[in-house]
């Protein structure tokens, strides 16, 4: 499980803030969605799946906001397509790699990481098409809705560019 970048702390801060708008109510959110659906979190993907909009992509860790889910959300996220590592902090060859293959197969993919997902809406949106939905739970606030598009590639790409190790990879290991 090569890690392929790992976030600076230099460059946490800049995370903090939203990429997107945030919602606290599923159906709002969904109504604003018309491409496919990636989601990022086990609760953002539990409350997208209990609206009756299960993602085209989530990924999960069993984990919110460092401590364990409460048994319903696990009992209902309980199965998973394709399992990964990826330690906190990074995003490895396996996560990007697995990332790729479930944005390209039709069937709705859920992806487990072993060890953190949080960074995974980067190259989600990096990767995922024009109109494409990216949703990642913002601690304490609710559901950032963020609308693929040139603009986010950019900033995206841009962050990666920034991160310890080999960005042009992960870059390359997402463009497929």
């Amino acid at each position: 499980m090569p890690i392929v970048v790992r976030l600076p702390e230099a460059l946490r801060e800049d995370l903090k803030e939203p990429l997107g708008e945030i919602y606290t109510d599923a159906g709002a959110l969904l109504a604003e969605v018309s491409g496919p659906l990636i989601a990022v979190g086990d609760i953002v993907t539990y409350h997208l799946e209990e609206a009756g909009h299960p993602p085209d992509v989530a990924l999960i860790d069993d984990r919110t906001e460092r401590s364990a889910v409460d048994e319903k959300v696990q009992q209902a996220l309980s199965e998973s397509d394709i399992e990964v590592e990826n330690p906190a902090a990074t995003l490895t060859d396996e996560l990007l790699r697995s990332l790729r293959t479930a944005l390209d197969t039709e069937a709705p993919t859920r992806i487990r990481v072993d060890g953190e997902e949080d960074l995974a809406a980067l190259p989600a949106i990096l990767a995922a098409p024009d109109g494409a939905s990216v949703v990642y739970g913002q601690p304490g606030q609710g559901m950032v809705h963020v609308v693929v598009d040139a603009e986010n590639r950019a900033w995206v790409r841009d962050f990666i560019g920034q991160m310890d190790g080999d960005p042009e990879r992960a870059i390359e290991l997402l463009n497929g």
